[in-house]
């Protein structure tokens, strides 16, 4: 068994601080998933440039991928990097949808600030007790620590689920003060990966359930709320990655106006992984189908990295308010 790291070590940030000005001042901040180093790059280059907080997140197919040791040292050097660049906005390492006490006090150890426990596929008094037990270990740490009530459809890394299930709103209260979290993400209809709705043609996105969000906000006034699967799908990129021999026929996702009504509330997290994804893919595509002989890593990943920059700064600027609140 290794030594404990301690976040603090790191330079990094719990939410705590984050989540009560974003609540208090009509925000959300953005959590960016990342699973490897040009990724990182352009979260801490379009936060610093924005002067934006930052939640850095990774999954638990980021760490297999990356190891979870390497993790931990990029993320202390992304701290590092907007020091360097003489910005002091606070960053967090977080777990992204933990699903057991193991991985997430592993995580806790390594040096994370933040985890998310998603028992959300449990009954709800299993997910109680797993939720309780993580909050008890990492509270001990001051690390903070989000819970999870209803189920959100589709794919992203090992989060599968075939069909949504809403938040119910009158188990919200029980659950916080049952389990201790310090934030809670609730199913109002976004969805995981790139394809969230299924649509006919012609046919609209359906609004999210913003009346179970007023309601869960009247239950807990000012507890700070997340919001998953809350990628956009940003059409420009679907249609790139299909120009350049992709196929992502029928990829939709959520409004930013939808995003940017949801930030102005209680919501306080907003989760975007998928238009990272795509926004990379789009332009490394393009990158190489436009320069058949280049064969430089750095070229068509610098070319997706600058990318990632451009979508970052817009979410901060536009959909999330969090530009100008580091």
């Amino acid at each position: 068994m290794g030594e404990m790291i301690h976040y603090k070590d790191l330079g990094l940030a719990n939410t705590r601080e984050m989540f009560a000005k974003a609540v208090k001042g009509g925000y959300a901040v953005p959590a960016y998933n990342f699973n490897n180093m040009e990724q990182l790059q352009a979260i801490v280059l379009a936060c610093v440039q924005t002067n934006s907080p930052v939640i850095m997140q990774v999954s638990n197919g980021a760490r297999k991928y990356a190891n979870s040791t390497m993790l931990r040292y990029l993320a202390q050097g992304a701290v590092a990097m907007a020091r360097e660049l003489d910005s002091n906005i606070p960053i967090c390492l977080h777990l992204d949808h933990g699903d057991s006490f193991e991985l997430c006090k592993s995580c806790i150890d390594n040096g994370f600030s933040s985890v998310m426990i998603d028992g959300s596929h449990l009954s709800y008094d299993d997910n109680v007790a797993l939720t309780r037990k993580v909050v008890e270990y990492a509270h001990q740490f001051d690390v903070s620590v989000e819970g999870e009530l209803g189920v959100l459809a589709g794919i992203e890394d090992d989060v599968v689920a075939e069909e949504s299930t809403y938040t119910q709103p009158e188990e919200v209260e029980d659950f916080v003060a049952k389990t201790g979290v310090d934030s809670l993400a609730i199913s109002i209809g976004t969805s995981h990966g790139a394809y969230k709705f299924k649509l006919a043609e012609g046919e609209e996105v359906p609004p999210l359930r913003f009346d179970i969000l007023e309601d869960v906000e009247k239950r807990i006034p000012g507890f700070p709320i997340v919001l998953h699967g809350a990628s956009s799908v940003v059409q420009e990129y679907v249609q790139l990655i299909n120009q350049y021999g992709g196929h992502l026929d029928g990829a939709v996702g959520v409004p930013e106006a939808q995003l940017r009504l949801a930030a102005k509330s209680s919501v306080c997290k907003i989760n975007i992984d998928s238009d990272g994804r795509l926004a990379m893919t789009a332009k490394v595509r393009e990158f190489i189908a436009n320069n058949p002989s280049e064969f430089d890593p750095r070229k068509f990943l610098g070319a997706g990295r600058d990318e990632l920059v451009a979508l970052m700064t817009h979410k901060n600027e536009f959909v999330l308010g969090s530009a100008g609140k580091g």
